[in-house]
């Protein structure tokens, strides 16, 4: 079993829907899926704006966002939080955007105070995007997307607002419009339960007229021909379609809705809950700890949990090699410090705790002498849910 924080665990009926033979690619129920996945990925992120699916990774996604909205030599504020939002800063850099990085921690969300008062100083509107991540899957931690378009408001700044969903859409609250978020981008292979292969961006009004002054498109990122209905379908992916992804998604997605967006939320949020509890048992007598200590900036998606004398590369191989789980490894300014839990998309309490029974196991049998049991702890979060 797969515990990463993505590619997550890929339900069966997305395999099966994608275990099928070609079909065309022109004309007929393709196209019908087509349509019908950008109508639900638009109601799934809250928005009225347009939704574009690429063949791509998170990475293509960022890199749709950036190529649509901004020109060479513009500026854009990249908000530090962990790993991936000055890695879309650098992707950027590459494009040739001139990067800011607001500096952040490794286990704290990003401060509205600080970004509003960097645009505030900003009094040429040099910045044109803020770029920041909703959760970090490096550091688990959630940043308070809605604080932030607050702060950009109170600094009266017109930068365009731009959020990576890629560790969270499907699993935590995510309003698009009513949050003031103008460019939105995601991946398939996370909450979205989907192999991994399709970038996802969104576009509000705003982003629409950033397009018409941009000068980094380029013909397969162009949002120009993807949104053109008086096209032929092909140009919805600027040449042929992904078609054994599409089937997988619509699948996914029928899970989702027919979970209910708002279920699948509190799912997430209790089974995050559970390991938090379980790392903090297990905390009382070892080394291990929550990379995040304030509960309300924890992401619902992925725990990192932090090593002093443990072993993490021990215990992950431990847990994999004899056990058959894997975990995640840490990155970015983390490496080599620990350890990440992915809890995210198809997963339900057995799940769960196996996962989290596997890794006291493995704490077990390399030595560690535990007063309090994780699982437990875990057991007696999720015991309150189904109580109710």
């Amino acid at each position: 079993m797969v515990a990463i924080p993505g590619p997550s665990i890929i339900p069966d009926q997305v395999l099966s829907a994608m275990h099928r033979p070609m079909v065309d690619i022109y004309d007929g129920e393709l196209v019908e899926v087509t349509q019908s996945l950008l109508a639900d990925l638009a109601t799934l992120a809250r928005t009225s704006g347009d939704a574009f699916i690429a063949i791509a990774n998170g990475h293509g996604a960022w890199e749709m966002a950036v190529t649509n909205t901004l020109a060479r030599g513009d500026k854009v504020l990249v908000l530090e939080s962990g790993h991936f939002a000055p890695g879309w800063g650098t992707m950027a850099s590459m494009l040739g955007v001139e990067v800011e990085v607001l500096p952040g921690t490794l286990c704290d969300p990003v401060d509205p105070a600080a970004l509003e008062a960097r645009l505030v100083a900003d009094t040429g509107h040099d910045i044109k995007a803020v770029l920041v991540v909703q959760v970090d899957t490096g550091t688990s931690v959630c940043n308070d997307i809605p604080a932030l378009r607050r702060a950009i408001d109170t600094a009266v700044h017109p930068a365009l607002f731009m959020v990576d969903c890629i560790a969270s859409l499907g699993a935590l609250p995510f309003e698009m419009d009513a949050w003031g978020v103008d460019v939105m981008v995601a991946a398939s292979q996370k909450a979205l339960m989907t192999p991994p292969g399709l970038g996802l961006v969104w576009a509000g009004p705003k982003a629409w007229e950033a397009y018409r002054r941009s000068d980094l498109r380029t013909g397969y990122w162009d949002w120009g021909p993807r949104a053109d209905l008086s096209l032929a379908h092909y140009y919805r992916f600027a040449g042929t379609p992904p078609v054994q992804h599409l089937f997988g998604l619509r699948a996914a997605l029928d899970l989702l809705f027919d979970e209910g967006v708002e279920s699948a939320w509190h799912r997430h949020d209790v089974l995050a809950r559970s390991v938090h509890a379980a790392v903090d048992a297990w905390a009382d007598s070892t080394d291990l700890s929550l990379n995040i200590a304030a509960p309300a900036a924890r992401a619902a998606t992925v725990t990192t949990v932090m090593t002093s004398t443990t072993d993490a590369e021990a215990l992950r191989g431990l847990c994999q090699s004899r056990a058959g789980l894997t975990l995640g490894r840490t990155v970015g300014g983390l490496v080599g410090r620990g350890f990440r839990i992915g809890h995210m998309g198809h997963l339900n309490p057995p799940m769960l705790l196996g996962t989290l029974g596997t890794i006291e196991a493995g704490l077990l049998a390399t030595g560690a002498t535990l007063e309090r049991s994780g699982v437990a702890a875990a057991a007696a979060v999720i015991a309150t849910e189904l109580a109710h």
